[in-house]
């Protein structure tokens, strides 16, 4: 399972870029902790992480499913793709909300092949 191993490490490295992003636009963007609202600038960065923390409980386990019952090499590929996406999907946040449409759409279109790839090979090769 090593492929799937490296893209989950690619997927969470990402996400803790996106963590400490959050942490840069407290400071810049004078957001104290608890507060997740005031410059949209902030709001924006913010939503990145909290939007990818809703995803990767798609991902991660379709990721593995689909890794142990279809394939590790096609896992893997797609969970770097779904990394690809996630960071697309920061490029086009940060810069526009508006904007952040088809980094979301490839990030969602990779967790449902994942997921139904992964259940329909689990179906298959039965337990």
């Amino acid at each position: 399972m090593r492929f799937t191993i490296l893209a989950t490490f690619a997927a969470l490295t990402t996400y803790c870029w996106f963590l400490l992003k959050v942490g840069q636009a407290r400071r810049k963007f004078g957001v104290e902790a608890p507060k997740t609202t005031g410059s949209a600038d902030f709001e924006r960065v913010f939503r990145v992480q909290q939007n990818t923390v809703e995803q990767l409980v798609l991902f991660l386990p379709s990721l593995w499913i689909f890794g142990f019952y279809v394939s590790d090499v096609l896992a893997g590929l797609l969970g770097l793709g779904w990394t690809a996406a996630r960071a697309l999907y920061a490029a086009e946040y940060y810069d526009d909300a508006k904007k952040r449409g088809p980094g979301a759409a490839l990030t969602f279109l990779v967790g449902i092949v994942l997921l139904i790839g992964g259940t329909i090979g689990a179906l298959v090769k039965g337990g």
